[in-house]
Parts: C-alpha cells; structure tokens; sequence
C-alpha cells in the first residue's frame, strides 16, 4: 500500500528513511503547538482550543499533502501570519477574532481558485523579487519585535515611543538566555533546537516558581469555543477585503518560496527548473487553510523547516503523513504547552526573524530603486505594527520611485493596479 501511495522505490528511499524524515521534520517546526496559542489568545481566543486547532490543521495540511502532492512537505499554521491576525487585524483594525477568522477562510478559496485556474504564476511573475525578499524580512523584524516586548526588554515610551526595559527581570533574562540557546544548539546541528530552548527554558521558570506545573499528559481541551467560528458576513466590506488580499498575498508567497526552496533542496525540481504537480501542492496548501480557519486558527501554510527533513533523506509524501501522525499525538501535551511562559517563545520569534531576514542578501543593494522600497517595508512593518501597512507601503513606494527615475519597463499592470488600490485605501480609508 506505501508503494502504491508514495512509490517509495521510484523515489529512492525506503519506510525506514521516511520516517526518520518526519521525525526529524516534526521536532524542527514542533515549537508552533507553544508559540501559535499564545499570539492568538492575544486576539482574545481560547488558548485551549486553539492547542486543539494547531495540532489537527498541521496534521489536516500534512496529510493532504502528503497523500494529495506525494511531497515530503510539513504544514501548520504559519508564524508572521498569526501576528497579522492578532496585532493587526484585531488589535489595530479593531475587528473579532471570529471576523478574522472569516477573512482567514475567504483568503483559502482564493488561494484554491488560484490553484485550480492556473493564475497564480502570473500573480507571483508581477511581483519583484526585492518586494518578496522585503516582505519576508518586515516580517522577520515584526516577530523580532513581539518577542522583545512579550519578554519586557523592550517597552513604550512617551518621549521616544520605545524605550529598554528592566532586561535584569526573570522574564528579561531567560527570553535572552532561550535565544542564546536556540543559537548554541543550531550551531551544534542539533534537529530540535527550537523546541529544546522552550523546554529549557520552561523547566528553569519551573525550577524558580515562576511558572506552575500542571502535569504533562491528558485529553485534548475542547475546540468548541473556536470550531466553525468564523464570521463571514463582514468579509465582503471594503476594509476587509484589504485584509483578506494581506492573507492570501503573504501566503502566496511564502508558500512558493517555501515550496520552491524544500524542492531545489530534495532535487524534485525538473531539467526546466519547475516543480512538478505544482498545483497540487498549493491546492494542498490552500486546503488546509480552509481547514484550520474551520477549526479556530490562523493561516496554515508549508514550513521551510522542512528543508531539514529533506537533508535527512524525505523523499515523498509518507514524511508529511508522519509529521502529520506526530501533531495528532501532540493533541495528549495540552498541560504541557498551557505551562509555556511568553519569555520561553519570545527567544524562538527573534530567531526566526534572523531566518526570515536572511533573505535580503539577494537584493540588490547596487540598485537603488530596488533597495529603497526593501527598506520601506522593512522599518514600516515593525514600526507602524501592521504587516499589511508595510506591505501596502512597499508597493506604493515601489511603483512610485521606478516611475519617477524613468524605469517605466520595470512595472507591469500588476504592480501599478495593487499600488493604485492601496493608495486609494489610504486616500479614501
């Protein structure tokens, strides 16, 4: 039956090896059953039921990936797009979490119709690679930036906005000291960095009584207060739209250049540099969105850290299946993940701004018309606290400064029609 689902020996790998890349894959991207509850419970979500939420939309996307594409391709809900749902669209824009919810869902169409009509390539080919390299990287320094505040090391200040905190408090320090060791483990080539540091880091609020325990194992909470919540009825407004356009334009992307990446990684990539039943793997992808927004979480989309479950020889789907079967497993570690502080996940934010930011090397700093809107969204992401404000800048910047240097053949109608629709969101709120 795994011959006839993943042609394991067509692939060159065996039941043995798959396994072991699912392994391997799970511990690298585990952090998100800790991290992704506790930005939603900022959006006034129940933390419970969102633990329920993450675990069963990776295992949804890891399965359907796996069975659907026959790519050895993890998916869960992502990081970046789960800050855009509670700082911006909640906190700032002032909408529900149901309402966000609904946004979450609509953007999942989209991205299934793109899919299936075969459109997407037109959409990513309109957008240049300095804008997707700066969008990454704003993200990067947004996340950076809600970890540095969720440990207290940075704080507000009323004569320059932002200010150092008490970095000698406990949640200062051990924020500083998981970071560190994230570092130190990837460094030694250790698979579980991530998750490691949290535990770490976890076991010293234990150890000083600043965090209570509360066992390891039971049944999963109920997913009630989040399952089939989400509101649609406000969707279709003008401001919503913009919000539903973030969703699906900062999935877009990651998810080609997360497929695109894990792909050149694993050799699945043609002698034209394409990706194979391409179309697959986003519908995967954009089912698994619908899927998790149904149960109570924000975007789910493919995680590059399954580059290292591809290094450790996944060559097929059946490595998603199995990282799919370790997030449902995971569903029995709720008193575990309820006893994560906010300062044992701020260390693994700042850590994966540095992987979002590396990126930027590819830009090119000769240019300046290219580098100018890079460095627009990169400092208006953090610093107006709005993923979508920063992509929206980025595009204007972008289509205004080529115009206004004569580089006319450097714009397409893609970039000049999403530059008009965001200047018009400005001009006409």
């Amino acid at each position: 039956m795994l011959e006839k689902l993943f042609k394991l020996k067509q692939n060159h790998t065996t039941l043995k090896q798959e396994v072991i890349a699912g392994v391997t894959t799970f511990l690298t991207m585990a952090y998100i059953i800790f991290v992704n509850p506790m930005i939603l419970a900022g959006a006034g979500m129940d933390q419970g039921a969102v633990f329920v939420a993450t675990c069963l939309a990776a295992a949804v996307g890891c399965l359907v990936m796996g069975l659907m594409a026959n790519y050895p391709i993890a998916l869960a809900p992502g990081m970046g797009l789960n800050a855009f749902f509670t700082y911006t669209v909640v906190g700032e824009m002032g909408y529900s979490w149901e309402t966000a919810l609904g946004a979450v869902f609509m953007s999942g169409i989209c991205f299934l119709i793109l899919s299936l009509v075969r459109i997407r390539e037109w959409i990513v080919n309109s957008i240049p690679m300095s804008l997707r390299l700066g969008i990454a990287a704003g993200i990067g320094l947004f996340l950076a930036l809600i970890g540095l505040k969720s440990a207290g090391i940075v704080v507000a200040s009323p004569a320059t906005l932002v200010t150092m905190g008490d970095v000698t408090a406990f949640p200062a320090v051990m924020a500083v000291l998981g970071f560190f060791l994230i570092i130190a483990f990837v460094n030694r080539g250790m698979k579980s960095a991530v998750i490691l540091s949290i535990l770490a880091i976890t076991g010293l609020g234990l150890l000083f009584g600043d965090v209570q325990y509360h066992g390891l194992v039971s049944a999963p909470p109920s997913i009630a207060p989040t399952f089939m919540k989400m509101d649609l009825s406000a969707v279709l407004e003008v401001s919503m739209l913009t919000v539903v356009f973030a969703f699906l334009f900062v999935d877009l992307f990651d998810t080609s250049g997360t497929l695109i990446a894990v792909a050149h990684r694993g050799g699945f990539l043609d002698d034209k540099g394409r990706l194979p039943r391409l179309n697959r793997a986003l519908s995967a992808d954009s089912l698994a969105t619908i899927a998790g927004a149904a149960l109570g979480t924000s975007t789910t989309t493919s995680y590059i850290e399954s580059t290292s479950g591809v290094s450790a020889g996944g060559r097929t789907g059946l490595t998603a299946v199995v990282v799919g079967i370790l997030f449902l497993a995971s569903l029995f570690i709720s008193p575990l993940a309820g006893m994560i502080p906010a300062y044992a996940t701020a260390g693994t934010l700042f850590y994966v701004a540095i992987l979002m930011m590396s990126g930027l090397v590819h830009v090119e700093w000769e240019d300046l018309t290219e580098t100018a809107p890079v460095v627009v969204v990169c400092l208006l992401m953090p610093l107006t606290f709005s993923i979508a404000t920063g992509i929206a800048f980025g595009f204007i910047s972008y289509a205004a400064i080529k115009l206004m240097c004569g580089r006319f053949r450097d714009l397409n109608a893609g970039i000049l029609v999403l530059a008009a629709l965001f200047l018009a969101k400005f001009i006409y709120g």
